[in-house]
């Protein structure tokens, strides 16, 4: 059976205990939160932190107490920082890669999102993308529309990311790609084309994610889910946890031969250091 790697995004900057009490927005909680989703099946965790007001934040020493309790907790499981632009400064983004996390996301281009601009100008891609390389950090780039897969390639072809690269396909966000099953076959077929020896993931937003879970995994791509792209498990109610949306997935990868990647075949796929 071929192994997928399940990342769990357990916070990200959108949902707060008012929307579900589920959403760990302390490191204590993200910790346990992300312990939990570990045990389920998940093999990489991608990270956000919050101020004391539930709000987005860059602080360094958030990120490392939560990066040193998933070390701790959950053996081998790869950490992703979140550069993303929600909330955040363009000069506090990459502040916290000195703390060399396995990975971190790289939005290899600007999108309009239905209230803010995810602003990503070319010289800021390029310097975070060198930070990342000066720091053995891997970058996952998030394809929000076709031009940023080929601005990932442009970006291998100029030696700021190693090859093979690992990029993300997000659907379902309005103005971005819509969550259309042709449209993520397309995504993939360039992506084969262009660079054909990255690896790739999906992710779908709201009540998208389930559906591109099949998606990808009948395409042998890799699967994304978590309570800050839905938090909801399905029409009739919230999610109890991250956990939950991990259990359900990785009860899912059998249906299509499949498997959820433990940590050490993550990191393989990847190209990753060893824990």
């Amino acid at each position: 059976m071929t192994p997928c790697i399940i990342t769990v995004a357990m916070t990200g900057s959108v949902p707060r205990k008012k929307d579900t009490p589920a959403v760990p927005v302390t490191v204590a909680e993200q910790i346990e939160s992300t312990h939990e989703a570990f045990e389920a099946g998940a093999s990489l965790a991608h990270i956000h932190v919050r101020d004391d007001q539930e709000n987005s934040s860059s602080d360094p020493e958030r990120f490392a107490a939560v990066q040193a309790g998933i070390q701790k907790h959950c053996p081998g499981m790869i950490v992703q920082f979140s550069t993303g632009a929600r909330g955040r400064q363009l000069s506090e983004r990459g502040g916290m890669l000195h703390l060399r996390p396995d990975m971190a996301s790289l939005a290899t281009g600007s999108v309009n999102f239905p209230t803010f601009v995810n602003e990503n100008p070319p010289d800021f891609i390029k310097g975070l993308a060198q930070t990342m390389l000066d720091h053995d950090v891997k970058p996952e780039c998030e394809i929000f529309d076709l031009a940023m897969l080929y601005n990932a390639a442009d970006l291998v072809r100029e030696g700021l990311l190693k090859s093979p690269p690992h990029v993300q396909f997000v659907l379902g966000i309005k103005n971005a790609l819509p969550a259309r099953r042709e449209i993520l076959e397309f995504e993939v077929a360039q992506l084969k084309t262009i660079l054909p020896a990255a690896t790739w993931t999906a992710a779908g937003l709201g009540r998208h994610q389930l559906e591109v879970n099949h998606w990808a995994l009948e395409m042998g791509g890799h699967c994304r889910t978590g309570l800050e792209d839905n938090i909801r498990f399905d029409q009739t109610r919230l999610a109890k946890s991250n956990a939950e949306l991990v259990k359900r997935l990785a009860d899912l990868c059998g249906s299509y031969g499949r498997r959820p990647a433990t940590a050490v075949e993550a990191r393989r796929i990847l190209g990753l250091r060893a824990a």
